[in-house]
């Protein structure tokens, strides 16, 4: 067989491939009608066209062009996936049932077309290489976005767990609630200081009655972000240290001798204003 006939017996394969979109897309759309929205499905539809039409260039095309258009469309697949909060099993999904279905247009094709043992197998190799592909480019893509997501929302769930109030001219108040991890003192560190400057505080209380354990390494993180609170002219004041962390920081050996201490809030706010508060 000639090398323009082969190139010709490719051709013809994916011209039939792609005269059976609409028919392709139709019997995708009605099996998936019970799992999916209208609007969804519709959206779904833009995916069945390109992923189609993928399959039809890889069967003429070689598969360095074939693997750079699917990896454009695996980037705008999983936009709709994570936009629209739809699981990665609904894209394998069309991915692996397209493979199904276009694999059995090519083998008819092949057949009418009497198409060599060799060439056919050739042209299978490459179609399965581009399907892997779509599901490596799929996963890989959707993982990135969705860490990708995981990691604003973590950061901004940090931001909101330290906030810096203020309460008077002079006074803010930092309560901490939950768990302090390396990451979250750190960022106990820069907002303590960055909003305390920010609000021209001379005294802050930092409240621990939230924090549920204190062991060696949160007592020293804490005590670091005193220290540098000082640096900048600030005041501080810990308040909520209940008796079994107050005994826990005593059995560790913390000396907090040099920092004011209270055992909450309301204490500590008297201590500043000199006052009694009912």
């Amino acid at each position: 067989m000639s090398e323009q006939m082969k190139i010709d017996h490719l051709q013809s394969i994916s011209d039939k491939i792609l005269s059976e979109k609409q028919r392709l897309i139709k019997h995708k759309t009605e099996l998936n009608s019970h799992q999916t929205s209208v609007k969804i499905d519709s959206q779904l539809q833009e995916w069945r066209e390109d992923i189609i039409n993928i399959y039809a260039l890889s069967v003429a095309s070689d598969l360095e062009t074939s693997f750079k258009v699917l990896k454009e469309w695996g980037r705008e697949a999983v936009d709709t996936l994570v936009n629209y909060n739809l699981p990665l099993e609904i894209a394998l999904d069309e991915v692996r049932d397209y493979r199904n279905l276009i694999g059995l247009i090519i083998k008819d094709e092949a057949v009418e077309l009497n198409l060599p043992i060799a060439e056919f197998y050739d042209l299978i190799s490459n179609f399965d290489a581009v399907v892997d592909r779509a599901v490596h480019w799929l996963s890989i893509s959707y993982t990135r976005v969705f860490f990708t997501r995981i990691n604003i929302a973590e950061a901004s769930a940090l931001e909101l767990s330290i906030p810096v109030i203020k309460i008077s001219n002079q006074i803010g108040i930092l309560p901490i609630i939950g768990d302090i991890d390396t990451q979250r003192a750190q960022e106990l560190m820069n907002k303590a200081l960055i909003k305390g400057s920010e609000l021209s505080l001379r005294h802050l209380i930092i409240d621990l009655s939230g924090v549920p354990i204190i062991d060696t390494m949160v007592a020293d993180r804490i005590f670091k972000v005193v220290k540098a609170l000082s640096l900048v002219g600030i005041n501080t004041i810990l308040s909520g240290i209940r008796p079994e962390i107050a005994q826990t920081m005593v059995n560790l050996g913390v000396n907090v001798s040099a920092i004011p201490v209270t055992s909450s809030v309301h204490l500590a706010m008297e201590k500043l204003l000199n006052v009694k508060i009912a």
